[in-house]
């Protein structure tokens, strides 16, 4: 029989009021773990014990902060093979990418294990005569944060390792539908000394134990990674609080990448596929909408079908395959709604987008490639979330820079060309918060702030030292000598 995993809160392993079952979407056959659901009242428990913790850990020195996040980062590291391979086989996406998720969420925790003695303030002069002025960051309090399923360990990471450099204190609420990552992340922390309290992990749904975080007066500010619905909910209901929340949201996004007459075309291919389709296109940030001027249109359509050709789909634990499972059946489904409605609004399904069938029962899905599709189709201005992309005919450069900004998000955006002139006026004009010259649009460094514009994000940056603007507050003090 299989051991159900715990819940943390307040230092302690404690039993749940149901159980998630984990599921291999690789293998529907394979169960990876079962792990116990928080309630209201746990979570209302572990947003307790994180405000009785908060004011220790909150005057805690930076050593002990650097200390703890180091001893976090090192196991991490360690480890990151056997925790790749937990990634892979509950999420789906290949083995080498579970493990530079790993590696990176290890990198994340080392970098603020830095930040914590790099935190400083200002000492100005006033304009009045004889006084000081001191300007210094204080932690906000107890965090909420929800995280998604498509980077379990990653983006839990990223939230929780500057919210303990700071001084802050944390109640983790992961997605239900990869609990492994999350629970082996806790773990890890739980060994590196931090008080009790300081971190706790209720893994349970967003109706009871996110809408906990929400209501709950304690909980200082959330941090939330998922969906452009649930985000506006979650804004909404941090204003209405009292006090009211401070609240940071990473939502949805549908990414172009312009691809010029004058480009690279196995560079462009490569980054087309890279950025569109690894990972399953299950990245915010992946290349959803390739946008190509006519000059090269035809030649690209037919190097991208058969790149395409070349990728394996299967299990996400074989040596060899480029692209995983899809997460779960509701995403298939989703996917497979979305190719269909492409169909039915007109575009041509150039490549792909059919079920395949593998040695284990499996979410198994064909990356699909339409063309002949414009900027106002569904599939072009709606999240997909899946291997799904849209290639999109352009006149020109400056047809193609108005058909990228022209949509609600504006998170990450790419264009493949070897001219200066036009990477410099994309880089300048593109309406988004990342942007990237002959590079995929998934994939950015742990140091530098990731987040976007529009609907496809709220609030402060996320990583880097620009973190410090969502998990901390500003003091001014003035001083009269006397």
């Amino acid at each position: 029989m299989t051991a159900i995993l715990k819940n943390f809160i307040g230092g302690e392993w404690v039993d749940g009021s149901g159980v998630t079952k984990n599921i291999n979407p690789s293998n529907t056959n394979d169960l990876v773990g079962e792990y116990a659901k928080a309630d209201k009242a746990q979570t209302e428990k572990a947003i307790a014990a994180a405000k009785a913790a908060f004011p220790a850990w909150a005057q805690s020195t930076p050593q002990v902060r650097y200390d703890a996040l180091n001893k976090i980062s090192l196991e991490i590291l360690a480890r990151k093979e056997e925790l790749g391979r937990l990634l892979a086989r509950e999420e789906g996406k290949t083995l080498p990418e579970g493990i530079g998720e790993v590696a990176r969420a290890g990198q994340i925790f080392a970098f603020f294990a830095g930040e914590a003695l790099r935190l400083i303030g200002e000492k100005g002069a006033s304009v009045r005569p004889g006084l000081d002025v001191e300007l210094t960051r204080e932690p906000i309090g107890v965090v909420g944060m929800i995280t998604p399923w498509n980077f379990p360990i990653a983006i839990p990471a990223w939230k929780i390792a500057p919210a303990l450099c700071y001084g802050n204190t944390v109640v983790f609420k992961p997605a239900e539908l990869v609990p492994g990552s999350a629970h082996a992340l806790s773990e890890i922390i739980t060994r590196s000394g931090i008080p009790a309290g300081v971190f706790n992990l209720v893994v349970g749904s967003g109706s009871v134990v996110g809408q906990t975080l929400l209501d709950h007066p304690d909980v200082a500010a959330i941090s939330f990674t998922g969906s452009v619905q649930t985000g506006r909910k979650i804004a909404q209901a941090c204003v209405l609080s009292n006090p009211m929340k401070k609240f940071q949201l990473e939502m949805g996004g549908k990414n172009p990448l312009v691809v010029l007459d004058d480009a690279d075309l196995k560079t462009a291919v490569e980054v087309a596929v890279n950025g569109a389709y690894f990972s399953t296109g299950q990245r915010c940030t992946a290349s959803s909408r390739l946008i190509v001027t006519e000059g090269i249109h035809d030649r690209f359509v037919a190097a991208m079908a058969e790149r395409l050709k070349g990728l394996s789909v299967d299990d996400a634990l074989k040596a060899g395959v480029h692209i995983g499972p899809v997460v779960d059946q509701s995403q298939l489904d989703q996917d497979l709604r979305y190719i269909k409605i492409g169909q039915d609004e007109g575009a041509k399904l150039a490549w792909g987008g059919e079920l395949l069938k593998r040695e284990t029962p499996g979410h198994y899905l064909q990356p699909a490639l339409f063309t002949e599709a414009n900027n106002n189709m569904r599939i072009a201005r709606e999240e997909i979330f899946g291997p799904v992309a849209a290639v999109i005919r352009a006149k020109n450069y400056e047809e193609a820079l108005a058909i990228s900004n022209d949509t609600e998000f504006g998170l990450a955006s790419g264009i493949c060309t070897t001219s200066l002139k036009y990477a410099s006026h994309y880089k300048r004009n593109s309406e988004s918060g990342m942007v990237m010259v002959n590079l995929p649009t998934a994939g950015v460094d742990y140091h530098v702030p990731f987040g976007g514009r529009k609907g496809s994000s709220y609030g402060a940056r996320e990583q880097g030292s620009y973190a410090r603007e969502f998990y901390t507050t500003v003091k001014t003090a003035y001083t009269y000598p006397g």
